[in-house]
C-alpha cells in the first residue's frame, strides 16, 4: 500500500466492524482531521516529517482515549467525538516486527489554526490531497488518511 524511506510498510487498513485485531499488538491511535477537503498535519520535531497526530496508548487508556488525547496535545485542537475509521497494520523496519494502529477521523468545524509549539511537535498545517505531497510528508500517514477518506493514495 506504502512505504517509506526506513523501509516501513503501511500493509493493510481493515474496517472498523471487524473485531479488533489480535496477532499483532496495538501501541498506537492516529487521528486523521479534515477540513473542506484538507488533511490536518504535525510536523514531527524528532522524525522531521509532516504526519498524522497521534502516538502512544497509554496504561488504562482506550484507543479512542489515547487519539483524542493526542490530537489535543499535538494541535491544542480538541475533538472528543471521533470516529473509528480502522486498524492499520504496519510492518515496521527496525526491529523487524508488525503492529497496528487504531485510526480515527473527524471533520473539524474550522481550520484550527491556533498552534503552540512544544518540545516534539514544531508546526501544524492543512495539505490538500488536491495539491503535491509535502517532500518531507510521511508516505504511511498521508496514505492512510486518504484510504480511510475513501480518496485514491
Amino acid at each position: 500500500m506504502a512505504k517509506d524511506h526506513r523501509g516501513n510498510a503501511l500493509t493493510a487498513l481493515l474496517p472498523a466492524d471487524r473485531a479488533v485485531p489480535g496477532d499483532a499488538p496495538m501501541p498506537a491511535a492516529l487521528a486523521a482531521v479534515w477540513h473542506d477537503h484538507h488533511l490536518l498535519l504535525v510536523y514531527d520535531r524528532h522524525r522531521r516529517q509532516w504526519e498524522l497526530p497521534g502516538g502512544r496508548i497509554e496504561a488504562a487508556e482506550s484507543p479512542l482515549e489515547a487519539a483524542v488525547r493526542e490530537l489535543h496535545e499535538e494541535t491544542g485542537l480538541h475533538l472528543p467525538a471521533l470516529t473509528l475509521a480502522g486498524y492499520a497494520r504496519f510492518h515496521l523496519a527496525s526491529p523487524p516486527r508488525d503492529e497496528y494502529a487504531a485510526l480515527y477521523t473527524a471533520q473539524a468545524p474550522t481550520r484550527h489554526t491556533t498552534f503552540t509549539p512544544t518540545p516534539e511537535i514544531a508546526a501544524i498545517r492543512w495539505w490538500s490531497p488536491s495539491t503535491p505531497r509535502p517532500q518531507d510528508a510521511q508516505p504511511l500517514d498521508t496514505t492512510l488518511a486518504l484510504l480511510a477518506a475513501g480518496r485514491s493514495a
